[in-house]
């Protein structure tokens, strides 16, 4: 069915871009415009106008058909299935840690081991000798 469908798309879509570019171009870039004498004037316009809507609408429709069937037969499946939790992956060397606790706790944990564990007190600073200078006349 599948297939089917999708041969139907690309007949589609070669006869969608073939009625586009013999439409007359406003611009004069890429259409073969009124040349060849095949219909002229408004009923060509008419027509290819129409085949275009009917195709483009053909167009979404099989596009939409081919994206169902695609997701038909997908079981859903969970962006963290194939990954490997936290707790059971080795860091570097380290065996792995058992933690207790949610997510927040556990990178709490982690954050913990990558501070130092005592950071040294803060002295304040030993005060300098200031020696009073006089103000200069013109500031």
């Amino acid at each position: 069915m599948q297939t089917v469908l999708i041969v139907i798309h690309l007949i589609v879509v070669i006869a969608l871009v073939i009625t586009v570019l013999l439409q007359r171009s406003e611009g004069g870039a890429l259409g073969v415009g009124g040349g060849g004498g095949f219909m002229t004037g408004r009923g060509q316009a008419n027509v290819l106008t129409r085949a275009t809507a009917i195709l483009a609408a053909l167009f979404f429709t099989t596009s939409l058909a081919l994206t169902i069937l695609a997701n038909l037969h997908r079981a859903p499946k969970s962006i963290f299935e194939g990954t490997v939790p936290a707790t059971q992956a080795p860091v570097q060397g380290k065996a792995p840690e058992q933690s207790q606790g949610n997510l927040l706790d556990q990178l709490r944990q982690m954050e913990d081991r990558r501070q130092p564990s005592a950071p040294a007190p803060l002295t304040p600073p030993e005060p300098s000798p200031v020696t009073p200078s006089a103000p200069t006349p013109g500031r």
